[in-house]
């Protein structure tokens, strides 16, 4: 147990010290390039987004991203278990399924983005993008999972008649479930870079997208980082949530 607490005490030591190491970095080259347009200081950044954190607008803009990515995420996330599911059961549907999968993972973003454009409101670029994104990989690892269940278990289940939801609570889940953490975390991160791209060029009001492109446009580096720095932030603790609620189901 000692042996234990010691190796995850010296893991958050290193970690600590790993973040230090590239903020002290980071600073030598702000500091030997001397020019805050280029790369500005973390010193100077951190109090940007001090600042910002002050502004009503500052929630209102985070917010709204955040809402229409999550809610991307969530409804795709259900639709490619859903569709593994079936694809599991019928053999059709899969190979329905195959060219729309390969197209989702082998279609650059950029692409689809500006397509979908022609389509959809730029309020909703977000929502859709974040959809395109999680869909091919999650449904992948749903389906994996279902495939990698113990044969032998499911064999037994049917020679004792185990119920349905019995199998599923007892047999499947435990199959899938580190493959649907993995898929989960996995598109969480492209999600959100994906869902921030999509904002950038279609610029809803009201969100970190535009207000990236609006520090573009006036050459404020420092906004820059802090928003850049914020999104990371937002997406590392929300994978992070979704990690743990995922392990605890």
């Amino acid at each position: 147990m000692k042996d234990s607490i010691t190796r995850d005490n010296n893991n958050i030591i290193l970690r600590v010290f790993s973040y230090l190491f590239w903020l002290i970095i980071w600073q030598v080259i702000a500091h030997y390039l001397g020019n805050d347009l280029l790369l500005p200081m973390p010193f100077t950044v951190i109090k940007t987004l001090l600042y910002m954190i002050k502004q009503e607008a500052f929630y209102i803009t985070v917010l709204n991203t955040f809402l229409r990515i999550m809610f991307g995420f969530f409804i795709s996330y259900i639709v490619a278990i859903l569709l593994a599911v079936f694809s599991y059961n019928l053999r059709f549907i899969r190979i329905l399924l195959n060219p729309l999968i390969s197209f989702t993972k082998a279609t650059p973003l950029a692409s689809i983005i500006i397509l979908t454009l022609v389509w959809i409101k730029s309020s909703n670029l977000s929502i859709f993008i974040a959809f395109f994104v999680v869909l091919p990989t999650v449904y992948t690892n749903m389906l994996k999972g279902l495939e990698n269940t113990d044969t032998k278990l499911l064999e037994m289940a049917e020679v004792f008649r185990v119920s349905k939801y019995k199998r599923i609570r007892y047999i499947y889940l435990p199959s899938i479930k580190p493959f649907l953490i993995a898929g989960g975390s996995l598109s969480l991160g492209f999600c959100w870079k994906a869902g921030i791209a999509a904002e950038v060029i279609g610029l809803p009001q009201n969100s970190i997208g535009e207000a990236l492109y609006t520090a573009k446009i006036y050459l404020n580096t420092a906004d820059l980082f802090a928003w850049t720095f914020l999104i990371i932030l937002i997406s590392m603790s929300f994978e992070k949530l979704f990690i743990t609620i995922m392990k605890k189901i």
